[in-house]
């Protein structure tokens, strides 16, 4: 039997009325911030207060029935922390990533031992991320 309901979606440029997110994700995205894993917390510390070349990191964001766990609205990038649990949930995270880059955002995944042992190397990757989703950005950042 074939659903009748739309196919929904989350505007990136509405996101701050969080247009498709349940109350309940709200409450837990909020949980889920005074629960950051180690490598999360590492992460934003580098990211939080436009410390990453002035672009404005979110942590812990709902967007639809996911709550991503880094974004950076103006340049459309979603960065995921990946435990060991995620080995066995590949057909899970490829659809939660399809369904996000349904959303306009680019997803780039790391193991949290990536942002544990080689922290300057996955800073390099986001900010090489950064400067392909908006170079024009990128260049005047660079500059300053």
């Amino acid at each position: 039997m074939q659903s009748t309901e739309a196919e929904v979606t989350y505007p990136l440029s509405r996101m701050r009325e969080r247009v498709g997110v349940r109350a309940d994700a709200k409450v837990k995205a909020r949980g889920l911030r005074g629960q950051m894993t180690d490598a999360e917390l590492l992460l934003w510390q580098h990211l939080r207060g436009r410390r990453f070349q002035d672009f404005k990191f979110r942590r812990q964001r709902p967007l639809g029935p996911y709550i991503l766990d880094f974004v950076c609205l103006e340049a459309g990038l979603a960065i995921e922390v990946d435990g060991g649990q995620h080995s066995e949930q590949q057909a899970h995270d490829q659809a939660r990533t399809t369904l996000i880059e349904d959303q306009g955002l680019t997803v780039v995944r790391f193991w949290n031992h990536e942002v544990m042992n080689e922290t300057p190397a996955v800073l390099e990757r986001i900010w090489h991320m950064l400067q392909t989703l908006t170079p024009t950005l990128s260049r005047t950042r660079a500059r300053e």
